[in-house]
């Protein structure tokens, strides 16, 4: 099953926009984002989500794409597509819309990032950084290692 997301990169005085997850949700920091629903086009669910979860107002032709992932989440068994928009410009005030989700927001330098940022958003702005328009995650050689596992796994178990 392949899963249509896409992530908001806003950037104001050269720091960067986080939402900071719920304890509960895995106390990280995490760019605006979500699922593409079937009746939208990837910017207009972004400005959606922007709304919902950070109360800002975008509008979509104001997004600019800067990257595209492939994901492969190799312990749920998902594959996904993010396409990574970047603003400038917005309206309102950040501040968490979804507080069983995102206690609250925060602002980051580029180059002065928290540890409790996924390694998959540290790759795509690495990526970013280095003029990367598309990039795979995780590598290759550790998805193949995955499925050999995971084959080794059910080969224990067959039936002679």
């Amino acid at each position: 099953m392949l899963i249509f997301a896409v992530r908001l990169i806003v950037e104001q005085n050269g720091l960067l926009l986080f939402l900071h997850q719920t304890k509960k949700k895995g106390g990280r920091f995490s760019l605006i984002g979500g699922n593409v629903e079937a009746h939208e086009f990837a910017r207009e669910a972004l400005a959606r989500e922007a709304l919902e979860e950070a109360g800002i107002y975008i509008r979509p032709e104001d997004l600019q794409l800067v990257h595209v992932l492939h994901r492969h989440k190799l312990k749920k068994g998902q594959t996904s597509l993010v396409l990574y928009f970047q603003t400038k410009q917005f309206q309102g005030a950040p501040a968490s819309q979804e507080p069983k989700k995102f206690k609250d927001i925060a602002w980051f330098p580029r180059n002065l990032l928290p540890a409790e940022i996924s390694k998959t958003t540290q790759h795509v702005l690495e990526a970013i950084r280095r003029g990367e328009v598309y990039s795979e995650y995780p590598d290759r050689n550790k998805i193949l290692a995955h499925l050999e596992m995971t084959a080794a796994r059910r080969d224990d178990f067959a039936l002679p």
